[in-house]
């Protein structure tokens, strides 16, 4: 990545924001690559999806390392030292002794020490608003889930008859963005299927 930064024309122009679109890219790629794995077992293209995925977070850090001179900046040792003292912060259970019960504390556990770390005093705080609207649902009910709050009334309409799958959802155990996934690849002719619908329908 050094050398291409240097002796690329385009890779030298680049920035954290014109990336980002790369980044969203590789990311849906790697979802429809796990999607491809699960209906397939065939592992190839999520082998080379995240090894794409992987050079987005090179990338990424060797822009940041430019920054050094300044004061600030960060280079990708300094992620992976971040993932590290991360993990090891969040799993006391395996790192310092401590004694839980099952994944349930375990989760419990991971939310309160991420938390502490990040000192957030709102419910919400660090969702991240662009999410795709059914993950954001399912976050936005799982974070007030914990801290024992009800959802506030919404709305009648689509909307809410939306928010209430999500719940649904949340109660049996499913997540509800891959659910939909799933269910739009069902419906969806798989790639070089002849069309013999006739001409589309007006939407």
């Amino acid at each position: 990545m050094d050398r291409l930064r240097t002796g690329c024309p385009w890779d030298r122009e680049q920035t954290h924001r014109s990336l980002a679109t790369y980044l969203l890219e590789e990311t849906y790629e790697t979802l429809e690559a796990i999607d491809t794995w699960a209906a397939t077992g065939q592992d190839r293209d999520l082998a080379e999806e995240l090894g794409d995925l992987l050079l987005q977070v090179v990338f990424h850090a060797r822009v940041a390392s430019e920054r050094r001179g300044d004061g600030s900046g960060f280079d990708i040792d300094d992620v992976a030292g971040g993932i590290v003292d991360k993990l090891v912060h969040r799993h006391p259970h395996v790192f310092a002794g401590l004694e839980v019960a099952d994944a349930d504390e375990v989760d419990r556990n991971w939310q309160r020490l991420k938390a502490a770390e990040k000192q957030r005093s709102h419910v919400l705080d660090g969702v991240p608003l662009a999410l795709p609207a059914l993950s954001l649902a399912d976050k936005v009910l799982g974070r007030l889930a914990r801290a024992g709050q009800a959802p506030r009334p919404v709305d009648p309409g689509i909307g809410a008859e939306l928010l209430a799958l999500v719940a649904r959802a949340r109660e049996a155990g499913v997540d509800p963005e891959q659910a939909l996934r799933d269910a739009v690849r069902q419906a969806a002719p798989p790639p070089g299927e002849p069309d013999r619908s006739g001409p589309p329908a007006r939407v």
